[in-house]
């Protein structure tokens, strides 16, 4: 079935248990978001850094702090 695209309002949800959970794909949304948000490129390295320096746990907290006022992360 095809149908015409919707505009989204409300918060971004990201279901982790697809493929957009995986780490990479959350670095790569949090890159996005943070410049869509106007941080600089010094303070990207920083939020990406954080996400890595432990587990997986770890990488879902540091996204959410830093985006969970406008995206849900589902499990």
């Amino acid at each position: 079935m095809i149908r015409k695209k919707e505009n989204q309002t409300g918060a971004i949800v990201i279901d982790l248990t697809g493929p957009d959970g995986n780490a990479y794909a959350l670095m790569a949304y949090a890159t996005r978001f943070a410049k869509q948000i106007g941080c600089q490129q010094t303070e990207i390295d920083r939020i990406i850094k954080e996400m890595t320096s432990g587990d997986y746990e770890n990488l879902l907290q540091v996204f959410d702090y830093e985006f969970g006022d406008f995206v849900i992360l589902e499990r």
